[in-house]
Order: structure tokens, then sequence, then C-alpha cells
């Protein structure tokens, strides 16, 4: 997959059509246009057919899936569920769910202490998903009781060492797509481990359903009408999407920006962000100053690292698209990875690609309904990293890459201050 990304750069500045056949893969493309305009065009493409990711989920869930994702009732589900995280109510998600994991990052980093960013972010992560899919506190015997989160809270949990076990049972789940490139369906072994995997990970949600407050994820499912399996798909899907590509971003943004020297760009960005806001402090009508500097610096760590490096779609009726004339039944790859690094080296301050937008997101009808989350996510941990006040250029003690996994990361990075 590494190759074919990275090939994928070099297709889209040769001469000819922006989509090529690949052996064994099928349709590829670089193009950032062109992807957009696949994902787009929802009744030439599919997520549920052969080469997409919904028909994985329908494999493991139901085929209600194919409806409810792809079909009639997706307009319905996405119309009633755009506004489940929006910029605000997500900052304030993730302060409350992960304030006491950043203050203790905070400290240790303030005294010269190392912290190791990556087993942090999959820390943050788990916490994420026990708050959202309200995954109850284990008893003494190891078995999942209690009450899940979302109600009657129990101060202890979720503790570290449960978030960490949250997030590797959410990465056998994903660790599945493994050798998904050329065909998205699973053999009769793999589905039987990812329906274990999927009833673990979701074991709390039937309580936490009936509980959850509107301003949760299970809760703002209920209210919408959701029964409880598709809440229960939805739930798994999106902590799936959200689990190695949340934290992959945060450590991976965090290393570039050490290894790039951007942080001495950033930091200076910070100096006069608080100047500007010295200066305008005055009332004026208008905020302090309408540029946050941290907004590039997240949205550039999605463009260079982009997660999600690959979307798959199934062609559901043939259409010419690229210079190219696709037939219903095949499949096409969308190289987003290649489509994003095409625009250039990581730069803490890069103003806005048209060209690529958020396509790390996805676009059209099938845009991460995650995406203020995932934003938020990784903005929190950054402020804890370089914080407004008293920031100082940080460095890596000591790395070592994750092996084995779905979306490339770290299994250990270890920075202190310089």
């Amino acid at each position: 997959m590494a190759g074919l990304l990275l090939a994928g750069q070099g297709l889209a500045r040769l001469p000819g059509p922006a989509i090529r056949r690949v052996p064994g893969i099928g349709w590829v493309t670089g193009d950032p246009v062109v992807a957009r305009v696949v994902l787009k065009d929802h009744r030439s493409f599919t997520m549920v057919g052969e080469g997409g990711v919904g028909d994985l989920w329908a494999q493991i869930l139901g085929e209600w899936v194919r409806d409810l994702f792809d079909g009639p009732g997706h307009h319905d589900l996405r119309t009633r569920a755009r506004d489940l995280f929006t910029e605000r109510s997500a900052a304030a998600l993730v302060a409350e769910t992960w304030g006491p994991v950043l203050s203790d990052v905070r400290a240790r980093l303030s005294t010269g202490e190392p912290v190791d960013v990556a087993h942090t972010a999959r820390v943050l992560v788990g916490r994420m998903m026990i708050e959202l899919l309200g995954i109850p506190a284990p008893d003494d015997a190891g078995n999942r009781t209690g009450p899940g989160t979302g109600t009657n809270k129990d101060p202890a949990w979720p503790d570290d060492a449960g978030a960490l076990a949250a997030f590797r049972t959410g990465e056998r789940l994903a660790r599945l797509a493994l050798g998904t490139a050329a065909s998205t369906t699973l053999s009769p072994a793999a589905i039987a481990e990812a329906k274990l995997i999927t009833d673990e990970l979701t074991a709390g949600v039937p309580r936490a359903f009936r509980t959850a407050p509107p301003d949760r994820l299970l809760g703002r499912a209920r209210e919408l009408g959701l029964d409880l399996e598709e809440t229960t798909g939805l739930a798994s899907l999106l902590m799936v999407a959200g689990t190695e590509t949340s934290a992959s971003a945060m450590m991976r943004t965090t290393a570039l920006l050490i290894d790039t020297g951007e942080q001495h760009r950033l930091l200076a960005g910070l100096n006069d962000h608080d100047h500007q806001n010295d200066r305008t402090s005055a009332p004026t009508g208008r905020p302090p100053s309408d540029t946050d500097p941290w907004e590039p610096v997240v949205r550039e760590g999605l463009r260079v690292t982009s997660p999600a490096s690959v979307i798959g779609r199934g062609v559901s009726r043939d259409v010419e698209i690229g210079g190219a004339r696709l037939r219903a039944g095949e499949r096409i790859m969308l190289l987003v990875w290649s489509a994003n690094a095409a625009a250039g080296p990581f730069r803490a301050d890069r103003e806005y690609v048209r060209e690529t937008r958020q396509l790390w997101f996805g676009a059209g009808r099938h845009l991460c309904l995650g995406a203020a989350l995932a934003r938020a996510e990784i903005s929190a941990l950054l402020r804890v990293l370089w914080p407004a006040e008293g920031a100082v250029p940080l460095r890596v003690v000591r790395r070592r890459a994750a092996r084995r996994v779905v979306v490339p990361g770290y299994e250990e990075l270890v920075v202190a201050r310089s």
C-alpha cells in the first residue's frame, strides 16, 4: 500500500488520464479533484459495493447497513445527525473527557519530565471511546458490568488501563481490514472474529442507549429515532473510523512539528497572536483576533498524514470520469494521501489549499460525521504540548514505529522540552 501511495504521487504528474488501472487493485487515482468528483457522485459510486468500507460492515453487522449507509435511509440519517458534533460541542466534549489526562501531561512537561505522546494519544482516544460508547467499568473478574458513561459516572472510571484496553479492542477490529486492498470480501473466520470484537466493544451500548443524555452520541441516536441495532452499528463505525486515525494524526503531527522545525514558526505565530490580542483588547465590536494559529497547524497535520490514506468505492453504473471509462461492478481506490501530499511539505502556516479542501475527511454525502471532533482532539493535545503561555521547543527523546497497523503511527514517541 505504501508503494501504491508513493506511485500515486507520480501518476498524478504524468500526462494522460487522471485514473489508471492497476492489476490486482482496480482503478486508482491520486488526483484530488477527480477524487472529490467520485466521492460526490453517489449515483455512480457506492461505499457498500465491492471496494467500499460499507461492504465490510454489511458482512459484519448485517444487510441493513447497505440502506442506512448508502441507500434511501442515508440522507435521512445525515440530515438528522448533521449537528451531532459541532465545533462547540466537540470542544466541550474533549475538555470534559480528557481534562485530567491533559492536565497531567501539562504538569509533567512543565517540570521537565518526558511524555510518551503515542501512549497518551491511545489513552485519550480510548477514553473518548468509553465516553461515546458507554463502555462500563469491569468488575473484579474482568467482566463488563456496572453503569455506562453518561449516567452515574464512577469517578475512578475510565482509568488509563481501561482506556488503553478499549483502544486496543478498536484497533483489533480495524486490523481486520488488512489485506482487503484487492477485495473487501471477508473470510468466514474474519467475519466471526469481527462480530466477537464488535460485541465486546459495544457491550455497554444497550444500557447507555436507554439512559445517555441527548448531548451524547447514544442519546442523540435515540432521539433521532434509530433503533438499538442501528445505533450499535453507527457507534461501532464511528469509533473504529476514529480510533487509529485520530491517534495517528495526534502523534504524527507532533513529530512533524519537531522534525521539520516548524514548531519554531508555530511558536513565533503564537507570540504574534498574543501580541495582537494585547493590542486589540479594547472593545472593538469584534474578536481580538480572527485567526487562530492552531487552525492551519491542525489542517496541515491532517493533510500531510492523511490517516485515512485510501478511500474505496464500488462502481454502481457505467461512468466516464478523469479520462477513463469505468464499468458497473468495478472498483476504484482514491489515493487520498497521494492527493493531499502533492500540495507540498508540512508548513505550520500554510494557507488553505483549495484543491484538497478537507479530502482527508472525504467529501459529499459521506463526509466524516466526526470531523469536528477529530479537529478538537488534535488541537487539544497540541495546545497542551505547546501551551499559549510558556511554550518552548520540544525534542524527540526516542521513537519506535508501530507495526501491523492499518494506519501508520508510533508505538512509542517520547518528547521533552529542549
